[in-house]
């Protein structure tokens, strides 16, 4: 038995030295201090990256098919009141979503920013009083109204029975309403004193829109859109208006839903208009995103790059009016952003890669593991190197010492 524990003795790595036998120096303590705060501030760096998810990214491939692109907005016009701005989506692919009013909610603001009323799209008209008949009559009693599209209606049984329908007619035959006034349901309804009514007041308009997942743009402008000899334009005679202020502050505008470490380069962006009239464009470019959080949790969402141009605008131009336009693309590469610990596989290999390119980011904790080795090798690296430098410092010391006992040092 006393010879296996000798043995044992002999394999000591850590051989003891009589405490009578240190020698201890101010160098040596200064050395101890200043490698100790070495080691504390490297420590608290590995934890702090040990607590903080890492990321990687990897390029893997895009195979969705027939996708929607929700797209979510938040803006503020401070010099266009809320009944003359409209919304409209088209693509590439041909469809069209003129004057959108789903899932749209305007606020009616003052000069200070302050909100007057807020009201959902579509919603609310007033209520006409004995109004005039399509034959020409007034309404009497008893009688079914269906007033006059003053040659604007499809067929013969159509009937306008607000200045809304008397509009969407005349948008759709591509006909401009000159005189509101001339229009018997915009005139009861006070159609051009409302807009006289909110001069000078500003909007705020919110909501969401789902497009096709193709290449295209959605605009906001006065006026009612139609179009006149293949060209998408607005109505813009019935404001009896030269030139509108298209100032605005874009509050928030995002192409899918909210992901930690996304960064909407749009959100609180605010432009001044200081020409009479102009077009103020964003080309925008879509990156799809996936995020897969730790739970296994997936967001289906995009991020955006944009550039920005603004156009003048004179009379006459038909392809170009007053507005503020953003032209999205969908770009190639697609972001999968995945938390997971490193050094795990991070896609499957065998993907079919005859679609778009695809990246991967995953994010995710170092492993114990791996932290416990980098403390290691941190205390271990930093007392090897301090043990190095004062044994320098020492010997360095000492020869200097015995040269100039021997009066060899000069």
């Amino acid at each position: 038995m006393d010879s296996v524990i000798s043995k044992l003795r002999s394999l000591d790595a850590y051989p003891k030295i009589n405490e009578d036998f240190y020698s201890r120096t101010l160098s040596g303590g200064v050395i101890t201090l200043v490698s100790s705060i070495v080691m504390l501030l490297l420590f608290i760096s590995e934890l702090k990256f040990y607590l903080h998810a890492a990321t990687e990214t990897q390029l893997v491939v895009d195979t969705s098919r027939g996708e929607t692109l929700p797209i979510n907005f938040d803006i503020t016009f401070p010099a266009i009141q809320c009944s003359i701005l409209s919304l409209d989506a088209m693509d590439i692919s041909g469809n069209q979503h003129l004057d959108v009013k789903h899932d749209i909610i305007k606020k009616r603001i003052d000069a200070n920013g302050n909100v007057i009323e807020a009201r959902q799209e579509g919603i609310g008209a007033p209520k006409i009083e004995k109004p005039l008949q399509r034959h020409g009559g007034r309404l009497e009693h008893n009688e079914t109204y269906c007033g006059s599209c003053y040659g604007a209606e499809a067929s013969h049984d159509d009937c306008c029975n607000s200045c809304e329908e008397v509009r969407e007619a005349y948008r759709k035959k591509g006909w401009a309403l000159s005189n509101p006034d001339l229009i018997d349901q915009c005139k009861r309804e006070g159609f051009l004193q409302r807009i006289k009514d909110e001069e000078g007041e500003g909007c705020n308009i919110y909501g969401s829109l789902e497009v096709n997942k193709v290449a295209g743009n959605f605009h906001f402008a006065p006026g009612k859109s139609f179009h006149q000899s293949g060209v998408h334009v607005h109505d813009l005679l019935a404001f009896q208006r030269d030139s509108f202020n298209i100032s605005h502050k874009i509050n928030r505008l995002a192409f899918g839903e909210y992901f930690p470490g996304i960064m909407n380069p749009l959100d609180r962006v605010q432009w001044t208009q200081e020409t009479p009239s102009g077009m103020y464009q964003y080309f925008i470019k879509v990156v799809p995103t996936v995020y897969t959080d730790f739970s296994g949790h997936t967001i289906q969402s995009n991020q955006i790059s944009v550039t920005e141009h603004f156009r003048s605008v004179g009379a006459g131009q038909l392809q170009a009016f007053p507005g503020v336009f953003f032209f999205y693309d969908l770009s190639p590469i697609k972001v999968t952003r995945k938390l997971k610990y490193i050094g795990y596989k991070l896609a499957d290999p065998e993907q079919d890669l005859t679609n778009q390119t695809l990246v991967t980011f995953t994010e995710g904790h170092v492993s114990f593991l791996h932290f416990l080795t980098n403390v290691c090798a941190i205390i271990g690296g930093v007392f090897t190197v301090s043990g190095i430098l004062d044994s320098f410092v020492y010997h360095g010391q000492r020869a200097i010492k015995k040269k100039m006992e021997l009066g060899k040092f000069s």
